[in-house]
């Protein structure tokens, strides 16, 4: 199936998350590399940017007197407080991305992807996870970017949230990348070819003889 063919489906959300240090982010930027007309929904987070993070492209960084306006606002779809930080998801962006036919993206933790998921009751979800705690405690020391204390907080809460994979539609063990990758596209792909997303038959297939 073509780009193009994918662009044209009802827009679908595909809500992804996992333990840090599982590999969502980068498999999720993968997959919209290569499907471009896949919008990525930016979170909001008042935690400070990692290296090479950017502003607008990886989070909208705000501090908390910004993030408590905009929930006073409504503006969040979802929110949580995840390792001592806030994280928040547009409203207004995904519903409008969807309502335009857009497939989007959501990188989330799995706290905010429980919350979404009984707050909206549509989308698909996916949970990534790596083969150890220990390959886990690995990348996050490789990132550079946290100190022990919250690494090893980091990795407490990898316990409590691969417990909770049943919530997600699908499981993928990110132990190789390329095959995770070709697990999560199949995802995407297949989630288009369902029978209920096609109304006529017709549009898919001539009958004239």
């Amino acid at each position: 199936m073509s780009n193009q063919d994918i662009a044209k489906s009802p827009g679908k959300l595909f809500v992804v998350s996992a333990p840090s240090g599982a590999g969502k982010t980068s498999l999720c930027n993968r997959l919209i590399k290569k499907y471009p007309d896949l919008k990525y929904s930016i979170s909001h987070t008042t935690r400070k940017p990692r290296k090479n993070e950017e502003d607008g492209k990886d989070y909208f960084f705000v501090d908390e007197n910004q993030f408590n306006q905009m929930i006073e606002n409504g503006d969040f779809i979802e929110w949580a407080v995840v390792h001592e930080n806030y994280y928040g998801t547009s409203a207004d962006f995904i519903k409008q991305q969807l309502k335009n036919g857009y497939d989007v993206i959501l990188d989330i933790d799995p706290q905010g992807a429980r919350i979404l998921r009984k707050k909206l009751g549509y989308g698909v979800y996916i949970f990534i996870v790596a083969s150890s705690l220990k390959e886990l405690e690995n990348r996050l020391k490789k990132r550079r970017s946290e100190s022990e204390e919250k690494i090893n907080k980091r990795l407490q809460n990898a316990i409590k949230e691969v417990r909770y994979y049943k919530n997600y539609d699908y499981l993928i063990l990110n132990d190789n990348y390329n095959k995770a990758f070709y697990e999560l596209e199949c995802i995407f792909v297949a989630e288009h070819l369902k029978t209920l997303e096609i109304e006529n038959i017709e549009d898919i297939m001539k009958l004239e003889v």
